[in-house]
């Protein structure tokens, strides 16, 4: 699977006044450095993999929090008309720029196609999804015997090899057996 070159950091929601600020919902764990003054970032719409190279990109002014969001400028956009043509699609950020993961973390995206297996050895599936949900992130593990929803948590995914392409689990009793669908 090829590694992304960029990553969705952010959803432009909504203009926000009159003088060109969007509200902005961060989608990454660190909006403090991503959303930076001097930062360039991406847009890209809901089904893209990658930006839209076709569209200019945005050097972040200024940033405030607002609510459960972030009250955006960028550099270029003056006003509420230019700030409405950019509702509705996705920051991307070059993975590069982005915060050095610390040491036990990992892009949701490297977990899809890992095989997963139980801390016995005992064969489960690959990845095929991630679902962020609350309490518990959810991976969807497509095997021999259907799907099984596996919740992303450190008592349970107990190991994660990324150079190994491998998730180790150690699933509670009849979590694995909740599968069977396809």
């Amino acid at each position: 699977m090829a590694h992304p070159s960029h990553l969705v950091v952010g959803y432009l929601s909504k203009p926000h006044g009159i003088k060109g600020e969007m509200y902005v919902s961060p989608l990454t764990d660190h909006p403090e450095s991503v959303f930076a003054s001097g930062v360039v970032l991406w847009l890209g719409g809901a089904d893209d993999d990658e930006p839209d190279y076709d569209l200019p990109p945005l050097r972040v002014d200024t940033t405030r929090p607002f609510r459960s969001g972030l009250l955006v400028r960028f550099g270029g956009v003056e006003d509420r008309s230019q700030a409405e043509l950019l509702a509705g699609r996705y920051l991307f950020c070059p993975i590069e720029d982005l915060q050095p993961l610390a040491e036990g973390e990992v892009y949701y995206h490297q977990l899809l196609g890992m095989r997963v297996e139980t801390v016995g050895g005992r064969p489960v599936g690959s990845v095929s999804q991630v679902y962020e949900l609350h309490p518990a992130d959810l991976l969807e593990v497509r095997g021999s015997n259907g799907v099984v929803m596996v919740p992303y948590r450190k008592e349970i995914v107990v190991e994660v090899d990324v150079e190994a392409g491998r998730l180790v689990i150690d699933p509670p009793p009849g979590l694995l057996e909740l599968g069977g669908q396809n």
